[in-house]
């Protein structure tokens, strides 16, 4: 029996395919893209479902549409953080947890960040 994958790989998969991609991609495309892909039908599920949470933009190509990210992934990641947060109700707490879990590069390059946005 194949193994479940973990909910949200399939569509992070498919999002690192259309990163990666140079040019919008069909379903067809992304199913040859992506390693151990399930049906072609669950890879037109998840882009559709991409499309319409606005994280992909889609063009007909022929008889199917062809997909390009609308979002990075250093922008979903920020989306993804921000919705975490915003969902306690311990920002603060939450966010020390956070930094206190930094490394300390990612420390400095996250000070480096904030006096930038003071000095604007």
């Amino acid at each position: 029996m194949a193994e479940r994958r973990a909910m949200g790989a399939l569509e992070s998969s498919v999002l690192a395919c259309l990163w990666q991609a140079d040019a919008a991609l069909t379903p067809g495309e992304v199913l040859e893209a992506i390693e151990d892909a399930p049906a072609y039908t669950t890879i037109m599920t998840i882009l559709t479902r991409l499309w319409q949470k606005g994280l992909v933009d889609r063009e007909l190509r022929g008889r199917a549409f062809a997909y390009r990210p609308l979002v990075g992934e250093s922008e979903l990641a920020a989306r993804r953080m921000r919705a975490t947060l915003e969902a306690t109700s311990d920002r603060r707490g939450a966010l020390s947890h956070f930094v206190g879990s930094l490394s300390k590069r990612e420390e400095r390059a996250l000070r480096k960040i904030l006096n930038e946005l003071d000095n604007q």
